[in-house]
C-alpha cells in the first residue's frame, strides 16, 4: 500500500503541468475558525463532543470457529508455558517425584481426579493436533474456506478423543 502511494506520489510529481490546474477539479474549502480542545480531554469525551460512534470490538462480531481456534491455540500456548516454568521450579525446589505421582497423592475422588488430568491433557493435545493444521496451512494445503472449516471441527474431534484416551490412560 505505501509502495503504491509513493510510485503515485511521484509520478505526479514528475508529469506534474501547472497548465493542468483548473478551477473545476479543485473545491474550495472554508475556513472555519480553530476551536482549541478542552485541557486534559480523553480520547472517549472527545468522541462523544464531535458525535463520533465507539469503535466496534469484539462484542459486536459472533464467533466463528476459525476465530475460537486461534484464540483457544494462544490459550493454550499460555497454558503450557506456566506448566513448562510450574515444571522447572517444582524440579529447581528438590521435587524428585512425578507430577502425576503428586498429583494422585492429594488423595482426590475420582471424578475430580478424571476432570483434573482432562485438564491438564487437553492443552497439549489441542496445541499439538492445531499446530499440525497450521503447519499444513504454511505448506499450503486446506487453505480454502471449507477445507479451514472441516481440518477446525477435525481438530476438535481429535482433540477431545486423545484427551479422553491420555486422562484413562495415566
Amino acid at each position: 500500500m505505501a509502495l503504491c502511494l509513493a510510485r503515485n506520489f511521484c509520478y505526479r510529481a514528475i508529469n506534474f503541468n501547472p497548465s493542468q490546474l483548473n478551477s473545476s477539479r479543485y473545491v474550495s474549502l472554508k475556513v472555519v475558525k480553530n476551536i482549541p480542545p478542552p485541557q486534559n480531554e480523553r480520547y472517549d469525551e472527545r468522541g462523544a463532543r464531535f458525535k463520533r460512534p465507539i469503535s466496534p470490538h469484539l462484542s459486536i462480531y459472533q464467533p466463528q470457529i476459525t476465530s475460537v481456534l486461534s484464540i483457544s491455540h494462544r490459550m493454550t500456548g499460555v497454558a503450557l508455558s506456566a506448566y513448562i516454568i510450574g515444571a522447572g521450579i517444582t524440579g529447581l525446589m528438590g521435587g524428585d517425584s512425578s507430577i502425576i505421582s503428586t498429583i494422585e497423592g492429594w488423595q482426590l475422588g475420582a471424578a475430580s481426579l478424571t476432570a483434573l488430568k482432562f485438564s491438564i491433557a487437553f492443552p497439549f493435545v489441542y496445541h499439538y493436533f492445531n499446530g499440525i493444521r497450521h503447519l499444513l496451512w504454511d505448506v499450503g494445503f486446506f487453505l480454502n474456506v471449507k477445507e479451514i472449516y472441516v481440518t477446525g471441527y477435525a481438530v476438535l474431534f481429535a482433540t477431545f478423543i486423545a484427551t479422553i484416551a491420555l486422562t484413562f490412560y495415566f
